[in-house]
């Protein structure tokens, strides 16, 4: 299959990688260094037990037009990043090309082909200016929650740590001929990607971690174990996560895992610090819309209260702000 995936990062490069070594038509749409270094030598995929294999029969370009039309189109950036791109992406579009989003949080077409009273309400925190779901519209999308974990360690190199999960699905639902075509190339690859019926339940899940764990860790500079295992900010992620669940149980959702097993599984990961965390210490844009910010839309849309969300949400941005208009970074430092 023709596939194009925007953005070569730690999970775009991890899924292009593995496709055009799977023997697919990858084409890499990136810019800058990433750009330059998958032309020169192709895509580096070392792998989580240290082998390494290059992907070399890949493409890379930074003009979305001489891409072509593609059978598949993977959205591998931020949440926040997609606006930009979103204008660009029609030039990649056949008449069957299908959009896989791997954008964590909220996504922009959550409620399209939703059902209910909420079907077709936009979700300003991710699509502001509605954008996106104009020029990526609903009708071409497969939904997808990356569980994987990996880290672009140098422009056209990125090394794969754990996880294969890409669970896949239809917006409405239902077990397509074309979701079960994406379901067998990224099989084929090497993951693991089942065909869900309710994909929206899945993204809650494991944003349900992500609203909690991100933000805390991006204020206290503490890895994961760290905020499980003392006892304030567990308290305080038990809070948020049990404002959460009462959202999504207003939209439908029902979580098949307990939030004591969610925390728990959280801690096992250990010594790791989140990527919202790595984001302010590297003086990036945290992703906080999308994990938080669409949560409270989404509260305020169904009546809940969220009071604890509410107050990390705004400590976050105001962060996020301080970062930008002093365009610095904050990091803890070892005292000597």
């Amino acid at each position: 299959m023709k596939i194009a995936v925007i953005g070569a990062g730690a999970i775009g490069g991890l899924v292009g990688a593995k496709l055009a070594l799977a023997g697919e038509d990858v084409t890499f749409v990136v810019r800058g260094a990433n750009l330059d270094a998958i032309g020169r030598n192709g895509f580096k995929l070392i792998a989580a037990d240290g082998q390494e294999q290059v992907a070399r029969e890949v493409r890379a370009t930074d003009r979305y037009d001489q891409a072509g039309p593609q059978d598949i189109v993977v959205l591998a950036m931020k949440a926040h990043q997609v606006e930009a791109v979103a204008p660009h992406v029609p030039s990649l579009f056949g008449p069957e090309t299908m959009v896989v989003t791997m954008q964590n949080g909220i996504p922009y077409w959550y409620f399209q082909q939703h059902g209910g009273p909420f079907d077709g309400t936009p979700v300003r925190s991710v699509d502001p200016n509605g954008a996106v779901l104009a020029h990526i519209p609903a009708e071409r999308v497969i939904g997808c929650v990356v569980y994987p974990a990996s880290e672009l360690i140098a422009p056209g190199v990125v090394k794969h740590i754990e996880g294969d999960r890409f669970p896949v699905g239809e917006l409405d639902g239902s077990a397509s001929e074309r979701v079960n075509r994406v379901s067998a190339c990224f099989t084929g690859a090497g993951f693991k990607a089942p065909v869900l019926d309710d994909i929206r339940a899945e993204i809650w899940l494991k944003l349900w971690g992500n609203l909690t764990f991100n933000p805390i860790s991006s204020l206290s500079h503490s890895t994961l174990v760290d905020i499980c295992q003392y006892p304030l900010s567990r308290d305080l992620a038990s809070e948020m996560m049990r404002e959460a669940q009462a959202v999504a149980n207003r939209l439908g959702i029902t979580f098949r895992v307990s939030l004591e097993k969610r925390i728990a599984g959280a801690e096992k990961v250990g010594k790791h610090k989140t990527s919202m965390l790595q984001d302010v210490e590297a003086g990036r844009a945290p992703e906080i819309d999308a994990l938080v910010g669409a949560v409270i839309e989404l509260a305020r849309l169904t009546d809940t209260p969220t009071p604890h969300i509410n107050t990390v949400y705004s400590l976050v941005k105001l962060l996020a702000r301080t970062m930008e208009d002093q365009h610095g970074s904050v990091r803890l430092h070892e005292m000597a």
